[in-house]
C-alpha cells in the first residue's frame, strides 16, 4: 500500500494548495492523535507541537492544536524550535509524539509537518498510512476533549542539552565563529549555545519577520556567511536550515564545507580520538571522495537511500552511531536521535579543538570529487526513469566516464523533481554530461 500524502521527510507543500491547508491539518492533527493514543498505550496521549518562523505557522498550529484536542490528547505548544529540539523534547517529556510544523530549507511560502515517535524518532511508514486511513473527523463531546499548555521553558531546556553533548569542560574560548541562523528557528538558540561555551559568536540570519526564512541565507545560500567570515577575520561560519536540522561550516579562507566533509571530520576525529568509529552511513547522493578517504582509514561504509530516516535504519541495522547526507543532515546517535544542525557542530568543532588544526587543514584529508545536481521540474514524473532515451542518456554518460564515476537519478520525495546527479574526476565534463542528462529527462517528462 502506498502513502498518498507522506513523503520521505513527513508531508510538505506549497501553503494554500494539496494539503497544505487548515482544513487538512485539522483532519491530520485528530488523525494522528487517534493513531499515535492507540499505539502509545490507554488514556489521554501528550503530543508536542513546534514549529519554523515561517507566518504560516500560526494557522496551522492552530489547526493541529485543534484537531489534536477533539482526538482527546492533550497538547504542548512550545512556539519556533528547531526540529531536533522537538525531538529531544519529546522524550524528555515522555510524550507519546512530537510534531514539527515546517518545510525545512524551502521558501517561506512552503510548509509542512514531520512526525517524531515517544523516542524521537521518525515515524516508521505502516504508522504514517495508518494516520492517512484515519483522516476524517467526527467531533468527540466535550467530556472527551484534550487540552493544551504553552512550555516556557523549551529553548532553555534544548540549550542545556546542547552543551551537554560535549564533555564537561569543554570550552571554545578564543574562537570566533560567524553563525547564519537562516532566519529560522535556531535564531534564539545556536548563538546562546556557542557563546554559552566561549566562543565569540557574530549572528547574521537572526532576524525571522515570517517571511524570510532561508531566503539568501543559511545552509542552502551560503554566501552570505562567506562574505561574513572574511569581513570579520572569523575562524569559521556555521549555517544552519531553517528549522535547524541541517548544518554547513564555511572555513577561515571563506570555502564551504559540505555534509560530507564534516562527516568525516567527525568519523576521523572517533577513530584517533574517541576510541574507534565502527562504521559510516552515507547516501546515495555522498561524494565518492568521502567513500575513498574513510576507507583509507579502514572505516566502514554503506550507502542508504535519500532522507535522514533511511540512514536512521541502516545506522540502527549495523548497531553503528554514525551517519548522514551531503546537505548537512548528520546524525550521531549516541548522543541523540535525528539529525541535528547544532549537536553535529558541536561534535565537529570538537574534533578541531581536540587535533588543534584549523577546519580547512582537517578537510585536506578527504579529496571531494566534482560532483554536478541538476533538479528537473517536471509536469509529470511517472515512467520518466524507465524511459528508453533517459536509459540511452543515462548508458551514454557512463561509458564517457569509463569507471572513475557514477551516474545517479533519483526523484524528489517531496517535489515534482528528479534529480540528475554526475560525479567524476573531471569538473567540465560532469558538468556537460549532467546537462545532458537534464535535458533529455526534461524532454521527457513535459511532452
Amino acid at each position: 500500500m502506498e502513502k498518498k500524502y507522506f513523503g520521505t521527510d513527513g508531508i510538505r507543500g506549497l501553503v494554500g494548495e494539496g494539503v497544505i491547508t487548515p482544513d487538512f491539518m485539522l483532519r491530520l492533527g485528530y488523525a494522528a492523535g487517534k493513531v499515535l493514543g492507540v499505539h502509545n498505550g490507554n488514556g489521554p496521549s501528550r503530543i508536542l507541537i513546534g514549529k519554523d518562523t515561517r507566518v504560516s505557522g500560526y494557522m496551522f498550529e492552530a489547526a493541529l492544536e485543534s484537531g489534536l484536542i477533539n482526538a482527546g490528547v492533550d497538547v504542548g505548544l512550545m512556539g519556533p524550535m528547531p526540529t531536533p529540539a522537538v525531538a529531544y523534547l519529546t522524550r524528555t517529556f515522555r510524550a507519546q509524539a512530537g510534531i514539527v510544523i515546517s518545510a525545512s530549507h524551502n521558501p517561506y511560502q512552503d510548509n509542512g509537518i514531520k512526525f517524531f515517535n515517544t523516542k524521537g524518532s521518525k515515524l516508521p511508514d505502516q504508522l504514517e498510512l495508518e494516520i492517512e486511513a484515519a483522516l476524517e473527523l467526527p467531533m468527540t463531546t466535550a467530556k472527551n476533549l484534550g487540552k493544551a499548555w504553552r512550555i516556557d521553558d523549551a529553548a532553555g531546556r534544548y540549550i542545556e542539552f546542547c552543551k551537554a553533548t560535549a564533555p564537561w569542560g569543554y570550552s571554545l574560548k578564543g574562537l570566533k565563529v560567524v553563525v547564519d541562523c537562516a532566519n529560522g528557528a535556531t535564531y534564539h538558540i545556536a548563538p546562546k549555545v556557542l557563546r554559552e561555551l566561549g566562543a565569540k559568536v557574530v549572528a547574521i540570519g537572526d532576524e525571522p519577520d515570517g517571511h524570510n526564512i532561508n531566503f539568501n541565507c543559511g545552509s542552502t545560500k551560503p554566501q552570505q556567511l562567506q562574505q561574513a567570515v572574511l569581513q570579520h577575520s572569523a575562524d569559521l561560519g556555521i549555517a544552519f536550515d531553517g528549522d535547524g536540522d541541517r548544518v554547513l561550516f564555511v572555513d577561515k579562507l571563506g570555502a564551504v564545507v559540505d555534509g560530507d566533509q564534516l562527516l568525516f571530520v567527525i568519523a576521523m576525529h572517533r577513530q584517533e580520538r574517541l576510541g574507534g568509529c565502527s562504521g559510516v552511513v552515507g547516501t546515495q547522493m555522498s561524494n565518492y571522495g568521502l567513500e575513498l578517504a574513510l576507507k583509507d582509514r579502514n572505516i566502514p561504509f554503506v550507502r542508504a537511500k535519500v532522507g535522514d530516516r533511511y540512514v536512521l535504519e541502516m545506522m540502527r541495522e549495523r548497531n553503528w552511531s554514525l551517519g548522514g547526507e551531503s546537505s548537512g543532515h548528520i546524525v550521531c546517535a549516541d548522543v541523540t536521535t535525528t539529525g541535528d544542525g547544532i549537536v553535529s557542530a558541536l561534535q565537529a568543532l570538537r574534533a578541531m579543538r581536540d587535533f588543534k588544526q584549523p577546519l580547512h587543514q582537517l578537510c585536506q584529508a578527504m579529496q571531494r570529487l566534482p560532483q554536478h545536481m541538476i533538479n528537473v521540474r517536471l509536469n509529470i514524473r511517472e515512467g520518466v526513469l524507465d524511459h528508453a532515451d533517459v536509459a540511452a542518456a543515462m548508458n551514454a554518460a557512463e561509458a564517457n566516464l569509463a569507471g572513475a564515476g557514477r551516474v545517479l537519478l533519483r526523484p524528489s520525495g517531496t517535489e515534482p523533481l528528479i534529480r540528475v546527479m554526475v560525479e567524476g574526476e573531471d569538473s567540465s565534463q560532469v558538468q556537460q554530461l549532467a546537462a545532458k542528462i537534464a535535458a533529455v529527462v526534461k524532454r521527457v517528462g513535459n511532452a
